[in-house]
């Protein structure tokens, strides 16, 4: 058996298939876990001239799972001469600590890859290892703190100023005709609000709600069926959500300066007033004004 072959065999059947084997035997994968060998298999690959920090890798999680963590941390530092992945090879590291009822020496690794930049917090939390370490207090910080580096929009208070225009909802204007109605979903992690309107008289339209981080201002940039385009921007004041821009008419080609207000109501209601301008400003005109009530479900 080549020594690529015997490097990766109990890691997956696929490498097996494309192996070599010769004249040996075809073994099961139950049959060879069991009967595995790191030690000899370290050996093995020591002597290989082309042996690559992969190999090496993959040598240590088929120790560590075959239960020799010496092997496994021997290899792991084969890879790591070999400057293979910091990332990977500090996860698999922690991982052996927890293998070896060592939560603190696994924690303190984790909080080393933390210190050096790492902030893939999704491949700690879904690990069934990893995330055994629940519960300990200094990894649920940690991971409080990779948390906010990996998702900075879910936690700075500016960014959940609009959050009250989260839900669906049922939208009547000043009359109490019904308008349409609106679903707004936050997304990407807490980066944008998406709006998805559908008018009672069969027109549609979408928005993009962020916070531009690098000016302070909401951004909401608006498109519909109907070639309507808004873009205005502003931030939250004692009366709501105030942005102002421009509406531009792809029919027509006429651009407007355009204002809108987003006003959370005591009932639990919002009150949203969009106003335009035809004189560049000097004197402004209703364009919509709707209430918008939840939709139970």
């Amino acid at each position: 058996m080549s020594i690529k072959c015997k490097a990766v065999i109990f890691s997956t059947i696929v490498v097996l298939a494309g192996c070599d084997l010769g004249d040996q035997p075809t073994r099961t994968l139950a049959n060879s876990v069991a009967a595995y060998d790191a030690a000899a298999d370290y050996s093995a690959l020591a002597r290989s001239a082309d042996a690559d920090g992969n190999d090496w890798f993959r040598l240590a999680v088929d120790a560590r799972e075959a239960g020799d963590t010496a092997t496994a941390r021997m290899a792991l530092q084969q890879a790591a001469d070999l400057e293979f992945s910091v990332a990977r090879i500090a996860l698999e590291r922690a991982r052996l600590a927890v293998v070896e009822n060592d939560p603190d020496l696994a924690i303190s690794t984790l909080q080393a890859l933390a210190d050096s930049g790492f902030t893939a917090v999704g491949m700690v939390t879904a690990d069934p290892l990893l995330s055994s370490l629940a519960g300990r207090e200094r990894y649920d910080a940690l991971l409080a703190t990779l948390s906010e580096t990996a998702y900075p929009c879910q936690h700075p208070d500016r960014f959940r100023e609009f959050d009250f225009w989260i839900g669906e909802w049922e939208v009547r204007d000043a009359g109490g005709q019904l308008a349409g109605t609106n679903l707004i979903e936050a997304a990407h992690e807490g980066c944008v609000l998406v709006e998805q309107w559908q008018s009672a008289t069969g027109g549609t339209g979408t928005s993009m709600n962020y916070l531009d981080h690098a000016s302070g201002e909401w951004v909401q940039v608006w498109i519909d069926s109907g070639g309507g385009q808004i873009d205005i921007r502003g931030n939250l004041t004692e009366e709501g959500m105030l942005l102002a821009g421009h509406i531009h008419y792809t029919a027509n080609g006429t651009t407007l300066p355009f204002r809108g207000l987003w006003t959370p109501l005591p009932d639990g209601r919002v009150r949203q007033f969009f106003q335009q301008s035809s004189d560049n400003g000097e004197t402004w005109q209703t364009w919509f004004e709707g209430f918008y009530s939840r939709i139970e479900r």
